[in-house]
């Protein structure tokens, strides 16, 4: 395992996060306390520090497992974990991007934890009706307070993420220097303008769903069950033709379909700095996916699985490309400018 730093941060943390939502039987897929620990201890074996959970994980005992399992080397561990979802069924104010939910919510984390502090917070997702300005003075408040060491946000609209940071370098608050996204071979779509817009603000981006929920493994197409409705975007005609070639490029390979899809995720973003979130519900899903560190997918594979996998990324974008807009705009001298829109 070799190790990034974390956005603009000084911060260092493992290549590959793992992901801890499967840590507890509460939502009824999940691993228990023994495989959860086999999980983990694979993970730190391995060189794994950036551990990734969230205050709603299993009802909150992924917190506790994660806790009790850093707990004799907690310095050693980055331990990363959010707030916004609800705790309580029915109440307004235990859920939501608001100052009291962040702070009840923050509080909660840390008993459950068991820690003084929170390595990297995330806002865990974007409620729409919380003031830009609310949350990045609260969760500066956290940083001066020593509760939380770093801030990011996942699943939040690109404008909201560059509003943020803008305001936050102008104001002398507490930055984001992460985000985290939805980002597969099924789901491009955060190449329009999240992906953009974490590059010119040095965001790291942490994907989740890189194996499309099992749907890239070929799950589906062995006609495996799962907790994906029929109709699911995972589970479309389209989806099913990417998980062929997935399947037809880890064969050529010689390597697990997991691998491909993770690896992909990480290598077709360059020079962006992305660390996949791997999660899994056995220690042998977990080892297989770890695999993904000693591959690079060659020229022909990346080229493979982009085509099948393509989206068109629409207005402004696909405008900017056109032959007439280039001429109009650049003179006649695109190809002779160094650094250009693309």
């Amino acid at each position: 395992m070799k190790y990034k730093l974390l956005g603009k941060s000084g911060l260092r943390v493992s290549e590959f996060a793992l992901g801890t939502m499967t840590f507890g039987l509460e939502w009824k897929w999940g691993a228990d306390r023994e495989e959860s620990k086999r999980v983990f201890d694979a993970y730190a074996n391995a060189g794994g520090n950036f551990i990734d959970t969230a205050n709603r994980y299993t009802e909150g005992t992924s917190e506790k497992l994660v806790g009790e399992f850093i707990a004799s080397d907690r310095d050693h561990f980055v331990v990363a974990t959010k707030y916004t979802l609800y705790d309580r069924l029915g109440d307004p104010n235990f859920c939501g991007n608001h100052r009291k939910n962040m702070m009840r919510s923050v509080e909660q984390s840390l008993k459950r934890l068991n820690t003084d502090f929170i390595d990297l917070l995330w806002v865990h997702v974007w409620d729409a009706t919380t003031p830009v300005e609310e949350i990045l003075r609260g969760l500066d408040d956290l940083v001066r307070q020593g509760k939380v060491h770093y801030i990011g946000i996942s699943d939040a609209p690109a404008w909201i993420v560059a509003q943020a940071n803008t305001m936050a370098e102008l104001r002398g608050w507490t930055s984001f220097i992460a985000l985290q996204i939805e980002y597969s071979l099924l789901q491009r779509t955060p190449e329009r303008e999240l992906l953009p817009m974490a590059k010119a603000f040095g965001l790291t981006v942490t994907p989740w769903g890189a194996i499309g929920g099992g749907a890239l493994t070929g799950k589906y197409l062995r006609n495996e069950t799962g907790r994906l409705p029929e109709h699911s975007s995972r589970r479309s005609e389209r989806a099913n033709k990417i998980a062929e070639v997935v399947l037809e490029v880890a064969k050529e390979l010689g390597v697990s379909p997991s691998q491909v899809a993770i690896q992909w995720s990480r290598q077709n973003v360059q020079p962006i700095s992305v660390i996949p979130i791997i999660g899994a519900r056995t220690e042998a899903q977990l080892r297989d996916n770890l695999g993904a560190l000693n591959l690079t997918l060659p020229d022909e594979a990346m080229k493979k699985l982009n085509e099948v996998s393509q989206i068109e990324l629409g207005f402004p974008h696909d405008f900017y490309k056109a032959d007439a807009v280039r001429l109009s705009t650049y003179a006649g001298t695109y190809d002779k400018i160094e650094l250009r829109y693309d």
